[in-house]
């Protein structure tokens, strides 16, 4: 019998059930896509690692030197780390003279070593494969947790996005260079901290990233700190794990090495002037350098002016980006916001290379929040972030390269000089605005109320004691 009282729950139900079917398929659609970056991540980084001339040179950078240590020889000596490089390799005959040096100065911190020794242990063999495969999982996995992150907002941006950037990122295999570990180590922390789930694993991760990469893990791990509660619980966990990791190989390489301080200084001239590292035009490689000396050097080719002048903007910034973290209170709606303006904080100030760039995987879920909002400015931001993710590609950067070369432009012609302008200023550039947005947004939401989009309720920072 039918009472009008009652309410036709059935009915009621239906919409919802809509709606939770629609965000699975959503959910499935936006994987479809990272999992595409990602096979296309490894198709095209091994392939291109057969072919290179000189592949994983900067796994040889961070090998070399721990196999040098493990034989209690100096690791920031030149002199030794080549006598042991070249006795277990020979010389390439397809290695210039100037890659044979890059390879011999070791230019990480002692801190590095807790990290590197293990694969030094091994030959050289077994090594590369094992770097080779953890730098693979750990950004695939790092990305994947992002792309989890941003889908409750909008699991479809966020799989293109993700699926995108992972697939530009094939340098993490050519080169072997730390930060695809660093980078993917940096996003599993983020995940865990922010879902409170294995939090020993994302404290492990950050202190591991701290420990390799100092100056890209630096600012997540000073945001966590700064934003009180239980991330600052989590962020002096992460310091006393750092430090219980690197002391270690801290006291070893003081006890080898007494005066790596001076040589570690040295190596880092020795790259820094007229050399590879070289912010000014006449560097031989300053495509790949992009912190924002690059910019401020073409118009004025002056150390003790670009310098300062990079030092400024990027420390008022940073100025705003802390004050405006310590006078909000903590909500997952202003952590995306927060961590979408580190990249450009940790990377424009000193010396970065195209690949650190990947770090720009922060700022997918603050892209998603912000397009699920459906005003203009998720517009501004998916517009902000894809053209970011295509400057920083690793096969748009190709594609663009090789255009340049094939034009065989005059020497020192007006449309010369544009091109590399062109060339020299698209990543610091596009890194800058992709900061600038994410910190006005920021502060501009630093007294509003925190809003979780998918549940329209206020979102603060977890609270719950668990480690694990």
């Amino acid at each position: 019998m039918y009472d009008p009282e009652i309410p036709n729950l059935g009915g009621a139900f239906k919409p919802l059930n809509r709606v939770k079917l629609n965000m699975t398929k959503a959910r499935l659609d936006g994987l479809y896509f990272f999992w595409l970056g990602g096979v296309l991540f490894i198709l095209l980084g091994f392939g291109l690692e057969n072919v290179a001339p000189a592949p994983l040179t900067d796994f040889r950078v961070v090998y070399y030197p721990a196999r040098c240590l493990v034989q209690h020889c100096d690791p920031y000596l030149e002199t030794e780390v080549m006598r042991i490089s070249q006795a277990e390799e020979g010389i390439r005959p397809f290695e210039s003279e100037q890659g044979r040096h890059v390879v011999a100065r070791f230019f990480y911190l002692p801190t590095a070593f807790f990290f590197t020794v293990p694969f030094a242990i091994l030959p050289w063999g077994p090594a590369h494969i094992l770097w080779i495969l953890f730098t693979v999982g750990s950004f695939i996995v790092g990305s994947f947790l992002i792309w989890d992150l941003g889908a409750n907002d909008a699991p479809i941006l966020s799989g293109v996005l993700v699926g995108f950037l992972v697939a530009n990122s094939e340098v993490f295999i050519i080169s072997g260079n730390a930060a695809g570990i660093v980078i993917g180590f940096c996003a599993v922390a983020v995940w865990c901290f922010q879902r409170e789930r294995f939090v020993l694993v994302g404290i492990l991760c950050l202190a591991v990233s701290l420990a390799l990469k100092p100056q890209d893990a630096g600012l997540v791990w000073l945001y966590f700190l700064l934003a009180g509660g239980l991330y600052r619980r989590r962020a002096l966990q992460t310091l006393l794990a750092t430090v219980a990791l690197s002391l270690p190989g801290v006291l070893w390489v003081g006890h080898v090495a007494p005066h790596w301080i001076q040589e570690l200084h040295s190596n880092i001239l020795a790259f820094s002037v007229g050399s590879l590292n070289d912010p000014r035009l006449a560097s031989p490689n300053i495509a790949g350098v992009i912190e924002l000396q690059t910019v401020i050097s073409v118009f004025r080719d002056d150390p003790r002016i670009y310098n300062p002048v990079s030092y400024l903007i990027c420390g008022a910034l940073l100025l705003v980006w802390i004050f405006v973290t310590l006078r909000s209170r903590s909500s997952q709606e202003r952590t995306w916001l927060a961590l979408a303006v580190i990249p450009a904080l940790s990377i424009l100030p000193v010396y970065h290379r195209q690949y650190d760039a990947k770090l720009l995987l922060l700022a997918v879920p603050a892209c998603a929040m912000l397009w699920a909002e459906k005003g203009m400015i998720g517009k501004i931001a998916l517009l902000v972030n894809a053209t970011a993710f295509v400057l920083i590609g690793d096969i748009p950067s190709m594609i663009f390269l090789r255009l340049i070369n094939r034009m065989h432009l005059p020497a020192d012609g007006l449309s010369a000089r544009m091109w590399v302008h062109a060339m020299v200023f698209r990543t610091p550039l596009v890194l800058l605005i992709v900061g600038i947005f994410y910190l006005w947004i920021y502060a501009l939401r630093r007294s509003a109320p925190a809003q979780s989009q998918a549940s329209g309720k206020p979102a603060e920072t977890p609270s719950a004691p668990s480690l694990a």
